[in-house]
């Protein structure tokens, strides 16, 4: 079988990736596990695939979630168009759950569907939802030249052991310790062979994959500093956290799309340049039902917020038009923020038009959608 990647992964290595998303989110609160929450209108561990899935060179992608989500998941991967994911039933534990992950690379009774064994394997947390392309290519070059390697970030407090009487024992040097983080990347069969010695302890209490990788083979692993945004969402507080760090992602981009008419040309000038002070802008002509080229690339470019400057009795068909393109395309990340906005009017209030504009892309309210609002 083909590794079904298409970019070049570092170091010449073919990878793939493991997320486990098994756990029950009992310290979150509430009767939905975390990685099932929604998140602007969408299930966290969308968000963690869709970090994996967007890095070409990772050929496959396994979710491990619980026996009874396991149609959730599916309708997740279904819903939101992902690619190159297989869903994996996990075991009680964390650690039985990346075993179960890994056993479809190299076990053909655990899967109906046998993947191809990889060199590198990549264990990721599905509740970690902001991770970036460079610390993942980092982690898989040190796993390639050391065997094992992990993300890891400064501890922000310092960390003290209390005594049999709950009284101060004493405290650690704060700089000489880390904050183990994901992801995690392992020369495959390192860490295979290190779950497979694994004692029933381990799988059931144990929580640092490295460890086991040091333990069981003695493969000391490369530690990689690794950005802020690693963070794991584990508390109700850290969903808002997350929301809030997605809408600002999603919010850095504009496109300002006028129609090839003349008559629209000048607010197709002074808009964006009434926006660019405080977004990135991309202002183009286009002619919707023409499936323009111009609009495609940009699309892809995965911007996602849309002003549409159109004259009313052009408006709804050519939004629709656009909205068409959009449902078509292949990156449904979140609802897009489209605007339809009469020129005649506009020219007299640009810079009203532009602060409403902004304040409808950065606050991203779900209750607006749908909503046709007219001046």
């Amino acid at each position: 079988m083909e590794p079904r990647g298409r970019g070049a992964a570092p170091g010449g290595v073919s990878v793939s990736a493991v997320l486990p998303a098994g756990g029950s989110g009992e310290r979150l609160g509430g009767a939905t596990p975390k990685q099932f929450c929604a998140v602007q209108g969408r299930p966290l561990v969308s968000y963690a695939v869709r970090a994996m899935e967007r890095i070409s060179w990772i050929s496959d992608i396994v979710v491990v979630v619980s026996p009874e989500n396991i149609e959730t998941m599916k309708t997740i991967i279904e819903k939101y168009g992902h690619k190159r994911v297989t869903v994996v039933e996990g075991g009680i534990t964390r650690h039985r759950s990346i075993f179960n992950g890994l056993k479809v690379f190299a076990e053909n009774e655990f899967s109906s569907h046998l993947l191809q064994k990889p060199e590198v394997v990549i264990i990721h947390d599905a509740v970690r939802p902001f991770v970036e392309e460079d610390i993942v290519s980092k982690v898989v070059m040190a796993a390639k030249e050391h065997g094992a390697a992990g993300a890891i970030r400064p501890l922000v407090s310092t960390v003290i052991a209390s005594a049999a009487d709950g009284c101060l024992d004493h405290s650690l040097e704060r700089a000489r310790y880390r904050a183990s983080e994901m992801p995690q990347a392992f020369l495959f069969d390192i860490i295979y062979e290190a779950y497979q010695q694994c004692t029933d302890y381990d799988l059931d209490y144990g929580t640092e994959c490295l460890h086991l990788a040091l333990k069981y083979c003695k493969t000391n692993a490369k530690l990689v500093e690794g950005t802020a945004d690693l963070w794991k969402v584990t508390y109700k507080r850290d969903l808002y956290a997350a929301e809030s760090i997605i809408k600002d992602n999603l919010s850095q981009q504009v496109c300002v799309i006028t129609n090839v008419k003349e008559t629209l040309a000048q607010v197709g000038f002074l808009l964006p340049e009434s926006l660019k002070s405080q977004i990135k802008v991309e202002a183009i002509s286009v002619s919707l039902s023409k499936n323009d080229s111009c609009l495609q690339n940009i699309i892809s470019g995965q911007c996602y917020n849309f002003v549409c400057v159109n004259d009313k009795r052009w408006a709804i068909q050519e939004t629709q038009e656009l909205v068409d393109v959009l449902e078509k395309s292949n990156i449904p990340l979140l609802y897009p923020v489209v605007l339809i906005l009469d020129p005649l009017l506009l020219q007299e209030t640009v810079n009203s038009a532009a602060a409403v504009i902004m304040a409808l892309i950065k606050d991203r309210n779900p209750e607006l959608i749908g909503q046709l609002l007219v001046a």
